[in-house]
């Protein structure tokens, strides 16, 4: 029989979403707020209804070039004004954009890309046209057009996000409407943002959390703030910040005081970082894979508190079970993640075998339920602790070991750890490069058995990053034969 605390602590608040489609929230703030500034990017600003005359005439061009309802359109832009047209035009249209830099993304994903989503229409900027292998339009070559007629072109289906495909090809994770206006338009993925207030946008455009950063901006009537080279100076110009920890810990807190709200997911956040935040303002910490919708649980976390990623958000559900994933754990017993309700995505696109695979019928609700990989644990009071990836649980001398686990007994006495396995031994990477080796080995022997301790500790001043701002751990395995020539 099922605990009663497993529905409880599983079922986020049942809150009412008060709009079915995210672009029209932002069109709503066009008619009620037309003068607000939408967009900013240095000395270039956006009204809301610039911004939604220029998105109209972008979306008029793109009817007259045969997209149709439901297509896929590529967005592929830096970080720009024209970024945000581009996806309100694509939206207007009732396609469903997908999202690349490329800049970063190399052409041969480009055009795998394209040919998954069976692209036919891109939108991009003149001076990036060279990069697209295909024929684009470029978005700031369309002047606006303030008598058009307004479109209301309509598909559940809103972006389609690729992975990073650093285990192999990317896959498209299907994104609709309805998952994005779950997060973003109820409390508390919502981070309270309103009329006035100051959003940044300092991740990549083909990473999900870019589409928090966007549209919790513009759903409510703030002003987006669109960084440029750097992230610390642009950070200085807002009151709210969604980032991952490696991105944030560039950001010096002591030096922005104007920050209210910092919100967190994509990697572990050390509780060293979410301390130092959480001394100055509201600081969040949260969860979620892509196909969960950007974040599905969240906790606001206060100094003194030990780190969790809290409970399920807003008509999201998350269960923890075991191995075969039909049987729920007991409290405080460690299992495996899975994630139901509003949040849960349609799947990945073109890749059956892959989705038979991660989503399931819900077992205990209605809809699916997708399989995280992460691991997890309830705390006696409801809440989750993330306990690292499946993947990153490994044997070591016929021990298993999590290394997440082992990275956190470190960062008792250091800023960030990574620990990683090379030839069977476990290697850990700490900042700062400052830090006493000898305190962490005495750590580590006070804390761990001697399977699980890292056979070396390497300081380093910063640890390199993907893309979309995460550690980029194989770039550390690949210094690791240069540590040993030393």
């Amino acid at each position: 029989m099922l605990s009663e605390k497993f529905f409880t602590f599983g079922w986020g608040p049942e809150i009412t979403v008060n709009d079915s489609y995210i672009h029209l929230a932002v069109s709503r703030q066009a008619r009620q707020t037309p003068q607000a500034i939408a967009v900013e990017h240095g000395d270039q600003r956006l009204s809301y209804r610039q911004l939604d005359q220029q998105a109209n005439s972008v979306a008029h061009s793109l009817i007259q070039q045969g997209v149709k309802i439901g297509e896929h359109v590529g967005v592929f832009v830096e970080r720009s004004p024209e970024m945000v047209v581009a996806i309100l035009a694509v939206l207007k249209v009732g396609a469903i954009y997908v999202p690349q830099d490329p800049r970063i993304t190399p052409t041969t994903q480009l055009q795998y890309i394209i040919d998954r989503a069976a692209i036919t229409t891109v939108l991009t900027l003149r001076h990036l046209q060279s990069l697209i292998p295909c024929t684009s339009l470029a978005v700031d070559s369309f002047l606006p057009t303030r008598q058009l007629p307004v479109i209301d072109r309509r598909h559940d289906h809103c972006c389609l996000i690729f992975t990073s495909g650093t285990t192999g090809h990317p896959n498209g994770v299907q994104i609709t409407h309805r998952n994005i206006c779950n997060i973003l338009l109820t409390a508390p993925g919502n981070l309270a943002v309103k009329q006035g207030d100051r959003v940044g946008q300092l991740l990549n455009i083909s990473f999900d959390m870019a589409i928090w950063e966007i549209f919790v901006a513009l759903a409510h009537g703030a002003t987006l703030v669109i960084r440029g080279k750097n992230i610390a100076e642009t950070a200085g110009k807002t009151n709210v910040v969604i980032a991952t920890p490696s991105i944030l810990a560039r950001i010096n807190p002591h030096r922005i005081g104007q920050i209210t709200t910092v919100a967190v997911a994509g990697e572990p956040c050390p509780l060293s970082l979410a301390d130092s935040w959480a001394k100055r303002c509201l600081f969040y910490n949260c969860c979620g894979p892509t196909e969960t919708t950007i974040v599905n649980t969240m906790k606001k976390h206060q100094v003194g508190q030990t780190i969790t990623i809290g409970k399920p958000t807003a008509n999201n559900r998350v269960y923890v079970l075991d191995r075969a994933g039909d049987k729920p754990c007991q409290i405080g017993e460690v299992g495996e993640m899975w994630a139901a309700g509003a949040g849960v995505t349609a799947g990945y696109l073109a890749n059956q075998p892959l989705t038979a695979s991660r989503y399931r019928p819900d077992l205990f609700g209605d809809g699916l339920m997708f399989k995280t990989g992460d691991l997890g644990r309830w705390t006696a009071d409801g809440e989750l602790e993330h306990l690292g990836r499946i993947d990153n649980q490994i044997k070591i001398k016929g021990f298993r070991v999590e290394l997440d686990s082992v990275s956190k007994v470190l960062e008792k006495e250091c800023e960030q750890a990574i620990t990683v396995v090379n030839n069977n031994d476990l290697i850990s990477y700490v900042r700062p490069q400052t830090i006493d080796i000898n305190t962490l080995y005495q750590q580590l022997n006070d804390n761990l058995p001697y399977f699980c301790r890292p056979q070396k500790i390497i300081p380093l001043a910063s640890f390199p990053q993907t893309t979309r701002g995460k550690i980029d751990k194989r770039q550390l395995l690949a210094m690791l034969p240069l540590e040993k020539k030393r």
